[in-house]
């Protein structure tokens, strides 16, 4: 399995999806490099980035559950293999 640098940003706006969306963290923090999170406590809404590396289908296991809870919005960008 070839690895691969990814980035997330995760907008959460709804507090009840907090404690799943701490489970789905956990659960894959083989592949969490950094996390880094921000509330923006005026607006309502917590900021979380997250820097990943892991295969394609590691990145994709996560990021596809979060995308699925209620008032929780992720964006999410891999870069491409660089050969050498």
């Amino acid at each position: 399995m070839e690895k691969r640098i990814g980035a997330a940003l995760i907008v959460v706006e709804n507090k009840n999806s907090v404690p799943r969306l701490n489970s789905l963290l956990s659960e894959h923090s083989e592949i969490i490099v950094a996390r880094q999170g921000l509330p923006l406590q005026e607006k309502g809404i917590s900021v979380i980035s997250l820097v990943l590396e892991g295969g394609s289908q590691q990145l994709n296991a996560l990021i596809g559950p979060i995308g699925k809870l209620e008032g929780v919005t992720v964006k999410s960008m891999m870069m491409p293999n660089k050969k050498d």
